[in-house]
């Protein structure tokens, strides 16, 4: 294992790195971005970070998480350069945030599962805004509305069930899919034609809310769930191409009934 200094001085490197970068006679292109013109990185680099513990592959995860650190270094100096806050602000924050939640490791609250640890956390983030004078907000207020949408929907699924606004029964929960699909089949066939687009957008929008919260029921994270769903199709997709380009062909120039042959063959 690495000493705290050895992890702390390769840290201060990429930070004298990034500094130089910035700095005069450093890289043109860095020197030009600014806070938005970054943040798409950060996004990107967050989404590898992810394809790399799906495949599994370590020496990928490694790089990628040195990349996903650079976007925290590269965010921090260009606040710093316009006297904002330093990286160093960043350390102490969450450094200071982590001990001040965790008063069942560093204090003496108690947590016997990971349900007290939430009780906990939410409850010292309460007495935070509560001692900044910040006025009560509702409890679906912090959920970024930025976030992408099926990661929206089960954080704030998530967060009512935590103050008893949920189903008690998985079966429950499996009702309600059915209700909501029923209700997307009669708008497919009533609704007429200048109605049924927004119709069929909220049906359609219920039954996906239902299946992140059929996903939260079971314990799946269903944005992994569907990540992973989205590559398998694609692997199963790629050897329907490489088979048919085997025979001389393109999917385009395939019949269905062919390529079905082949995805189950690729199933297999």
């Amino acid at each position: 294992m690495e000493s705290k200094s050895e992890a702390g001085e390769r840290f201060q490197t990429l930070v004298e790195v990034m500094s130089r970068l910035r700095g005069p006679g450093g890289c043109p292109w860095d020197r030009e971005q600014t806070l938005d013109t970054i943040k798409p990185y950060l996004l990107e680099e967050t989404y590898e970070v992810l394809d790399a513990i799906d495949a599994r592959d370590w020496t990928e995860l490694r790089g990628e998480l040195g990349d996903l650190l650079l976007q925290a270094v590269f965010f921090a100096q260009m606040a710093s350069e316009q006297k904002l806050f330093s990286i160093e602000d960043s350390l102490d924050a969450i450094n200071q945030k982590l001990i001040r939640r965790h008063p069942h490791v560093f204090g003496e609250e108690t947590a016997q599962n990971a349900g007290d640890v939430r009780r906990i956390w939410s409850e010292v983030k309460a007495r935070e805004k509560s001692e900044a004078g910040e006025a009560a907000a509702g409890l679906l207020d912090s959920v970024p509305r930025a976030l992408p949408a099926l990661v929206e929907a089960q954080q704030i699924s998530s967060r009512a069930a935590h103050v008893g606004f949920d189903w008690s029964y998985i079966d429950q929960v499996l009702d309600k899919l059915r209700e909501e699909i029923a209700e997307f089949e009669a708008a497919h066939s009533d609704s007429a034609p200048e109605q049924a687009a927004a119709e069929l957008e909220s049906e359609l929008g219920d039954m996906l809310f239902v299946l992140v919260n059929l996903a939260r029921f079971v314990k799946v994270d269903a944005e992994q769930a569907l990540r992973k769903t989205n590559a398998k199709f694609r692997k199963r997709f790629a050897y329907i191409e490489n088979k048919l380009a085997e025979r001389g062909k393109s999917p385009a120039q395939a019949s269905l009934d062919e390529m079905e042959a082949l995805w189950q063959e690729a199933k297999r």
